[in-house]
């Protein structure tokens, strides 16, 4: 890839990420909001920013960067988006306990609650099984990772676009295309369904 090139995939990226926050920190809808609530909800925007990072990393798809300081890259990402979710739900108990506890129980009125829950428990779990990724086969782990993380960014994709917030409709709408995209291309270069006769074939 060209520098040119690799530059414009950059500041792409850049974009990506940059605008949707940039128009949900001016939205309107945070006046007379507290200052916690309004990091709750940035920490969210920058939650599924880092999702169009993560597949980008783990596949290796960034220019400059070669698969080994990628996918390390990718672990500090992964770590930064536990943080970004944990901020995310922290910052919305304190403003209103009970509708916090309605949604981890599964019983908020609003739809786009569930998805948010499930995502939230799918982060957390492919947190946890990198790290325990050292006792685990490499096949195994690569087949609950990945299919964790298709769960993250299918149930966040979700959550963001019923969620009718701050983000813009044009902004939030790109980056939730991007975000599918990116994990689909993550998941197809991973090869899965042939990682999975290689694991069948060995038990």
């Amino acid at each position: 890839m060209t520098a040119a090139r690799a530059a414009l995939v950059w500041a792409g990226l850049a974009l990506a990420l940059g605008v949707p926050l940039a128009v949900a920190a001016t939205s309107p809808l945070l006046a007379w909001r507290e200052p916690i609530y309004i990091a709750a909800g940035l920490a969210g925007v920058v939650g599924l920013g880092l999702l169009l990072v993560q597949p980008l990393l783990a596949a290796g798809l960034l220019p400059g960067l070669r698969m080994r300081p990628s996918r390390r890259l990718h672990a500090v990402v992964g770590a930064a988006l536990v943080v970004a979710v944990v901020a995310h739900v922290a910052g919305l108990w304190v403003t209103s306990p009970p509708d916090v506890v309605d949604a981890l129980l599964f019983r908020s009125p609003t739809p786009f609650s569930a998805w948010g829950v499930v995502a939230m428990w799918a982060v957390f779990g492919a947190a946890l099984l990198a790290l325990l990724r050292p006792r685990l086969r490499l096949l195994l782990f690569r087949l609950c990772h990945v299919t964790l993380a298709v769960v993250v960014v299918v149930g966040t994709v979700v959550h963001a676009w019923l969620v009718d917030g701050t983000m813009g409709t044009v902004s939030k709408a790109v980056l939730c295309l991007l975000v599918l995209a990116a994990a689909a291309w993550a998941v197809r270069e991973a090869r899965l369904p042939a990682a999975l006769r290689r694991l069948l074939r060995r038990e």
